[in-house]
């Protein structure tokens, strides 16, 4: 019988740990880190094997479809090049070592999986050749169910001897945990993060059904988005928006380059027998030391990092929240994000357009809607002119667009959000664009003004994000400046200090005095 699917959500919560629990979970992560770089290597043999055989080559010559499908399905069953194969081969590996004292079945078959996937990808061509990963750097791992190994009972998390109980909003204004903890749970995942230096763990549930708290919209009304680089032009029915992306993220340039260069320094001092007389990095397997300087340079990269991603989602979830507010149907150009990349690398890097629009499809499907991609090179949006009907390209330097009856400028990116609404089917609806022009216009025209910057740039259309933390500005003392990983280890601090006094030292960074940032 097939597997139902059924709509599912993450809940995520802290973990109340000790030290002696913190080093169990670091040494089961490690051992999985093993599994996962074994089950790979095991894999992308047989591939090697796969893809040198005649089968092989014999279906990559064809040229029919149907055919090719058939002799690769072949080639591959030969070879038992599927997730059954890297399942059994981890199940070995575990049994003949000391990772089975500390792995399931079902966890050592998730982290098969997860290898094999990495692999089967890379075979049909959707990513590059996977990489083999430090075991230190292996940071989460899941069960295949609830009810054996890694689950969650009575609010706690039980696997193997460990029962970590989970940290909850004690508020929980409006209660999104409540309602979230009494759905059924599929599996869960251990998740290991590290904030300003130190390790912090969370319990992520994965529950059946759609998630207790969805943004308000309008259901069936259509959103039109023209998504560029930095900026994105929203159109409904009653409201139109121009905004930057992720405004409150500001990305250190100079700074991280002087970073970068004092690692590139301790890694050349502390490694000279790994650099030639030139200074290039020597070929092959080489054994590098890593200075406590460089560890700590290396530490304040990855904590700037960290906190840019954070206030990146936070920033995207924002701006979705308000998109789907207006309707749950968002209709947008389908893009090539790896082109925005190549041309536009570092706002891309910044501000992460795709990963927007990852957020809007799910944020639009849990509301009942859907995000449709047209095709750009049957519309051309940003060429169409409705009162005339002509296509006439414009350079990207001219922002905004002269109608071509005289009847005034629209800005170039609010006009193409406003007829994406209008397209059907992968084709403009010219007629329906027109005769809703002249309803939208005072909406586009007031959102462009809304927009409009001085020379200095220091207007935003978000006042609120010029005091949101940066990666290199220092954050806000006090409660509302403090990061939840902080909140958490003051209140395990506390819990801790009231329970036992004999036990001072468990978990917290050396110098930690609870209720302080």
């Amino acid at each position: 019988m097939p597997r139902v699917k059924t709509d599912s959500f993450i809940a995520e919560f802290p973990l109340e740990t000790t030290a002696a629990e913190e080093k169990t979970l670091a040494t089961r992560l490690r051992a999985a880190g093993h599994i996962y770089n074994a089950v790979l290597g095991e894999a992308l043999r047989v591939l090697d094997l796969m893809r040198e055989s005649q089968e092989w080559q014999a279906a990559r010559a064809k040229t029919q479809k149907a055919e090719r499908r058939t002799a690769f399905k072949a080639a591959r069953a030969r070879f038992g090049f599927r997730s059954s194969m890297t399942d059994r081969y981890a199940i070995q590996c575990k049994n003949a070592c000391w990772i089975g004292d500390h792995l399931g079945a079902d966890e050592t078959q998730k982290v098969a999986l997860r290898a094999f996937q990495a692999v089967e990808q890379y075979a049909l061509g959707v990513r590059g050749r996977p990489r083999f990963k430090r075991t230190a750097d292996f940071d989460s791992i899941e069960g295949k169910k609830n009810s054996a190994g890694l689950r969650f009972k009575a609010g706690a998390l039980e696997w193997f001897g460990l029962r970590l109980p989970i940290l909850r909003d004690p508020v929980d204004r409006k209660a999104w945990q409540a309602e979230a903890l009494s759905r059924p749970t599929k599996f869960c995942r251990v998740l290991r993060r590290r904030v300003r230096g130190v390790d912090r763990w969370y319990l992520q549930l994965v529950q059946e059904g759609r998630s207790p708290l969805v943004p308000a919209t309008v259901p069936g009304a259509v959103v039109g988005l023209d998504l560029g680089p930095s900026t994105v032009a929203v159109v409904g029915a009653s409201d139109a928006l121009l905004a930057p992306l992720c405004p409150g993220v500001v990305q250190p340039w100079k700074e991280t380059k002087r970073l970068e260069r004092a690692m590139d320094r301790s890694r050349r001092a502390t490694n000279p027998d790994n650099f030639d007389r030139r200074g290039r990095a020597k070929k092959g397997a080489r054994k590098w030391n890593r200075s406590r300087r460089y560890q700590r340079l290396a530490e304040k990269r990855r904590e700037r990092e960290r906190r840019l991603a954070a206030e990146r989602k936070r920033a995207h979830g924002e701006l979705a929240n308000r998109i789907v507010g207006q309707g749950n149907v968002v209709k947008t150009e389908k893009l090539s994000y790896v082109a925005f990349q190549k041309a536009f690398g570092r706002s891309v890097k910044v501000r992460a357009p795709g990963a927007l629009v990852a957020v809007l499809r799910q944020k639009t499907a849990a509301t009942g809607g859907d995000l449709v991609e047209f095709p750009t090179r049957t519309t051309r949006l940003s060429q169409y002119d409705h009162t005339t009907g002509a296509y006439t390209k414009k350079p990207l330097s001219q922002r905004v667009h002269v109608l071509g009856d005289g009847s005034g400028v629209v800005q170039r990116d609010l006009y193409s959000a406003f007829l994406a609404r209008h397209v059907v089917e992968g084709t403009l609806d010219a007629q329906s664009a027109a005769l809703a022009f002249s309803a939208a216009k005072p909406l586009l025209r007031r959102a462009a003004s809304r927009c409009s910057e001085p020379a200095s740039g220091a207007a935003s259309t978000h006042p609120h994000a010029r005091k949101r933390v940066g990666a290199g500005r220092p954050s806000k003392r006090g409660e509302g400046g403090r990061e939840a990983g902080d909140v958490v280890a003051a209140r395990r601090g506390l819990r801790r200090a009231t329970a036992d006094e004999h036990r001072p030292h468990l978990s917290e960074p050396p110098g930690f005095i609870p209720g302080e940032v």
